[in-house]
C-alpha cells in the first residue's frame, strides 16, 4: 500500500459544541470505525455487525473484487 492517509472518512454528524460522530474507513483492511469526538475527548471503535465480526465498506468490498 502507498504512503499516505490510511483512513477516509465516510460520514460525519454533528457540529460546533454538540458530540462529532464520525465513520471511518480503514483502507487497508476495509473495516469501518465509529469515532467519537466531544471537546478534548475521543474514542473509537470498530463497527460490528449482528455476529459481532467487524462491518466491512461496501465500497471496499467493490474494490476487492474488481
Amino acid at each position: 500500500m502507498k504512503k499516505g492517509n490510511r483512513f477516509i472518512q465516510i460520514h460525519k454528524e454533528g457540529r460546533g459544541l454538540s458530540p462529532i460522530k464520525l465513520i471511518l474507513l480503514d483502507k487497508e483492511t476495509g473495516v469501518q470505525y465509529l469515532l467519537l469526538e466531544h471537546g478534548y475527548s475521543a474514542t473509537i471503535t470498530p463497527l460490528l455487525d449482528r455476529d459481532g465480526k467487524p462491518l466491512i465498506g461496501r465500497s471496499w468490498s467493490v474494490e476487492m473484487e474488481g
